[in-house]
Parts: structure tokens; sequence; C-alpha cells
């Protein structure tokens, strides 16, 4: 796969409700990660009735990825629908906290592409929202739970495998393609920045792997090396973090897969425990045509190459369908998803400009 923007796995089915029982729609298409979105909602039993966005073009494409669902006249239509339970979307990124203010005034659950948010007042207006409403603002942070490596990292370190998380080091480096992307990706206003957009992922990964509930952001840079044509645009950042409970991160994230590499990005993580460590290849084994899906743990037992394709699936969306009928908090907390955007701004806001001399 070239591009990133149009990650979208396809796991196997595994519904958690009867057909009909849990109906969802999509309102805004502006990034491809809306197709992933809804991939996994709708293969943990979700009903996708309807979608509205103002441009056709985007939506012709999403109803022939799924011609099941109806096109809406108007946001409105979908909003006022007594039917649909959840609203998902992947709007501008600077629109998403608006867009989810409005469908939990709604009376729905949010669940948006990440970044969820772009600066501390939305922070602040979806927070107010949440206890108003009482309704979820989900965050599709699919970087680990639409990867199956990083699915299986926590299931084993859940199990003790690589004893007290020390640190997490994680990489996530994207292809540009920039005649392949809208306006608005380059108008750091709109889009946030690269801390705050693909460095929400690291950081939501090292909140969730760590076990902490906060973190400092103690050093955090941006630079635009090799695209003067966007001087808006970050094309690297990288950030150092300390956990509440005493683990560290790191993480780098970058616009520089070159276009001979197989995959958008050579995407790993490397987990530091007291008995051990885990590494992932989430997307691609460099150097090889073994797919994706590559953990490796070392520890004091064993030294073992897991290849886990097909093998642990997605249940973060099953969760997710149950957590909104039951009103429970098993996929993902409310506190994580706000924190995680939380460190991702104030990386973005506190990082020093660094680039060639």
């Amino acid at each position: 796969m070239k591009s990133g923007m149009n990650y979208a796995p396809k796991g196997k089915p595994a519904p958690v409700v009867e057909q009909g029982e849990f109906v969802i729609a999509a309102i805004g298409l502006d990034h491809g990660h809306i197709y992933g979105q809804c991939n996994g909602l709708i293969e943990a039993g979700a009903v996708l009735k309807s979608v509205y966005d103002p441009d056709p073009k985007k939506l012709d494409n999403f109803c022939k990825t799924f011609p099941q669902v109806k096109r809406a006249l108007c946001e409105d239509e979908i909003l006022s629908d007594p039917q649909v339970h959840l609203v998902t979307g992947a709007a501008v990124t600077s629109e998403r906290c608006a867009l989810g203010l409005r469908v939990m005034q709604a009376g729905k659950d949010y669940f948006t592409d990440k970044a969820p948010l772009t600066t501390l007042d939305q922070l602040e207006a979806a927070k107010n929202a949440v206890k108003t409403t009482g309704k979820k603002y989900m965050v599709y942070y699919s970087e680990r739970i639409h990867v199956e490596t990083a699915v299986f990292a926590g299931q084993l370190i859940e199990q003790g495998a690589i004893g007290k998380v020390v640190q997490v080091l994680g990489l996530g480096p994207h292809r540009l393609m920039p005649k392949n992307r809208p306006d608005w990706f380059f108008i750091k206003e709109k889009y946030g920045g690269i801390l705050c957009d693909i460095g929400s992922h690291q950081i939501e990964q090292i909140l969730y792997y760590t076990g902490a509930k906060d973190a400092e952001v103690v050093h955090s840079q941006i630079g635009n090396f090799n695209n003067p044509d966007h001087p808006e645009l970050d094309d690297f950042g990288d950030a150092t973090l300390v956990t509440d409970n005493g683990a560290t991160g790191y993480f780098r994230v970058d616009w520089f897969t070159p276009d001979g590499l197989q995959m958008w990005g050579d995407g790993r993580s490397f987990i530091l425990g007291t008995e051990g460590f885990i590494e992932q290849r989430k997307y691609m084994n460099l150097g090889t045509t073994d797919g994706s899906a590559h953990l490796f743990l070392a520890n004091g037992k064993e030294e073992t190459h897991y290849k886990v394709e097909g093998k642990v699936g997605y249940p973060f969306f099953g969760e997710l369908i149950l957590d909104c009928l039951n009103r429970t908090e098993n996929a993902m907390t409310q506190e994580h998803a706000f924190k995680a955007a939380e460190l991702s701004v104030k990386a973005q806001l506190q990082a020093k400009v660094i680039g060639y001399k």
C-alpha cells in the first residue's frame, strides 16, 4: 500500500450484536481513515445506514465501497435520525471537535479519526460536552487499535511477558505523496502540526503500554527539512515523555518514506520491560515479501518471532459497540482518549523548531 491515508484494514467478521441492533452513520469524508473506521464497526456487527459529505465525489467513492449505505441530503438528516446510535467521521482535523459537539448534542456517540482536535480550547469544549450530554467522544487511534501486532503486544504485556514497562519507543514514518493531498493538509491551523496529528498515535501507545494516566512532555521538536513549497508543513517531529508512573517514551514521526519502500511507512514499536522486550514490525518486514504483522519477543523464557496476521483481530470495535449500548468503558476510557489528545497538542505547542542551517 503506497498511502497511509487509505489505510483501512479488513478483518474477520466478529459481530457482538444482532443485525440492526447497533446503527451507525458517517459524516465527514475528508480523510481516508473513515473507511477503516467503518470497516471495523461493520465487522463487529454495526449497520452502516447513512452518510453525508458536501463533496459529491467523496460520496460517490464512499458509496462504491459501501453500496448498502443511504446518501443523506444534509447533516441534520443523520443527526435527527432516532435509529442512529453513533456517528463516525474523518473531517478536516480542526473541524472534528465542532462536528463531535453537534453529534453529542443530538444525543449520539461520536467516533472520530485521530487527531480528534487541534487546540486546548477544543479539548475543554469536548470535555464539557461529554459531561453535559453523557455521550462518548471516541478516537480512531488506528496504529494501535487497528494493527494486530499492537493488539497482541498489549495482551503480552497484560500477561506479564516482559515485566513492568520501562520505555516505549515508537517510529511512525509516512509517505507524503503531496500531489494526492488536499490543500488543508498543508495548513497548520487545519491539520494541527505533525506532533498533534500523527504524533497522537504514538502518545496514545506510550500511555497505553505503560499503563499511565498522564505524562509530561519533556522535550519536543518539529522541522520542515525538505518541503519548501509547503512552509507550514512539519515533515519531521519527535518528542520525549515521562509518564506519571515513572516510565518513559520517545517517538519520531516524519514524512520521509522513500518511493522504493513497499509500504507507506515502516512503522515500528520497541517496548522495553524489566524482564524482556517486544519489537513490532507493524506493516512490513524490510527487504522481504513476507507481509505485515511481525512481533518479536525476548524474555527469560523465550526468543520468539510471531507472525500474527489474521490471528489476533481487532477487539476494540466490538468493545466500543458494547460500551455504547451498555455505557461502559472497556474499549477505551474517555479519560485516556482525551489525555492522548491533550499531550499531542501540548507537544506541538512547546516544540522547538529545528532544521538545516
